[in-house]
């Protein structure tokens, strides 16, 4: 039986939003997926939401992105209790190609994979299921 997962996209772009929402909804079935516009919006839902995390919390976190950018973000989760950080798997989505960037994402403790845009719903799934018999073709 696949893990039941919850999703946070953290992301500026209403666009990538809605293609990122739709992916995980019809190609893995999540339906549990909430969205906020930047990294201190990010922040703010973790402190609201803490206390109802039964399953797996997975971030989608872009790095460009007004007033928090994801690495600030990741900066202010790293301040966050621990028994909230054991539960969250963290993955950058992102269209850069800045290799500053790209080795900062891999050398953060708390990313677990950094993805390019637009979202690759195959190779998350190979990561988030690498067990499951029903791969995405």
């Amino acid at each position: 039986m696949k893990p039941n997962y919850k999703i946070l996209i953290i992301d500026d772009n209403t666009i990538d939003q809605i293609v990122t929402k739709q992916l995980l909804k019809k190609a893995l079935g999540i339906t549990e997926i909430s969205t906020v516009n930047n990294g201190k919006q990010g922040i703010q839902w973790l402190n609201n939401h803490k206390r109802n995390f039964e399953e797996s919390l997975i971030i989608l976190l872009d790095i460009k992105m007004p007033e928090m950018d994801g690495f600030e973000f990741l900066s202010e989760f790293e301040m966050l209790p621990e028994e909230l950080k054991k539960e969250t798997q963290i993955f950058m989505l992102s269209s850069t190609l800045d290799p500053y960037d790209i080795t900062r994402a891999k050398s953060n403790k708390y990313v677990k994979s950094i993805l390019s845009k637009p979202f690759p719903v195959k190779e998350f799934s190979e990561i988030i299921y690498p067990d499951s018999s029903s791969k995405i073709a």
